[in-house]
């Protein structure tokens, strides 16, 4: 029986030999037995993109952190049982999805708040840059937390993620004309409240 995996090891060790060449696939068929290193490298290649996306749905950075664990540590428990029909990082968003909704129904919702906003901001080269990516950036996040909770759950996929409408589909569990309609009226709703703001 595999020994526990702490969030520590993943964090903490030293980085491995694995490079950019080991495919996701192969770096899950060495965690379902058991390789540690494995381990490490798939966390390290996603776990920003995964902490990302479940900030988005829970709106709570600890609460993000801690589920971003929590689905590290499924994959350490359930790789064996990835069948590969999806890419890896769809099979990971797919998890925190599931977890964020979880949390979600605990608890209820609350927006994020402007240090955390920040602290997922693109940083810009200059300071007119960075003044006009923050304005635009502003309206963009205060038109998100408009949508509704199905419709930003799409824009941030396909957007963020850049996700195609069949890999939304499989994560959220909907068909994928489902999603194409979600997305249609998102960017609609999303247009209407940025043209508003607007001067």
């Amino acid at each position: 029986m595999r020994h526990s995996l702490a969030l520590t090891d993943l964090t903490t060790r030293q980085p491995t030999a694995f490079t950019q060449a080991q495919s996701d696939d192969a770096l899950v068929t060495l965690i379902a037995e058991g390789d540690r290193n494995a381990m490490q490298t798939l966390f390290r290649r996603h776990n920003v993109r995964v902490y990302r996306f479940v900030l988005r749905l829970v709106n709570d950075a600890s609460a993000a952190e801690d589920l971003t664990s929590e689905v590290f540590l499924d994959v350490w428990q359930q790789a064996g049982r990835f069948e590969g029909r999806s890419q890896v990082s769809t099979w990971l968003l797919a998890i925190a999805r599931n977890k964020a909704l979880s949390t979600l129904r605990r608890r209820a919702p609350e927006a994020l708040d402007e240090e955390t906003i920040e602290s997922i901001a693109d940083p810009a080269n200059t300071p007119d840059a960075a003044l006009e990516a923050s304005q635009r950036g502003e309206l963009i996040r205060k038109a998100l937390t408009q949508l509704s909770p199905a419709h930003r759950e799409v824009i941030d996929l396909v957007y963020y993620h850049g996700k195609s409408v069949a890999e939304v589909a499989a994560i959220i569990g909907v068909p994928p004309n489902t999603v194409k309609t979600r997305t249609f009226h998102a960017r609609r709703r999303m247009a209407r409240l940025i043209g508003a703001r607007l001067p």
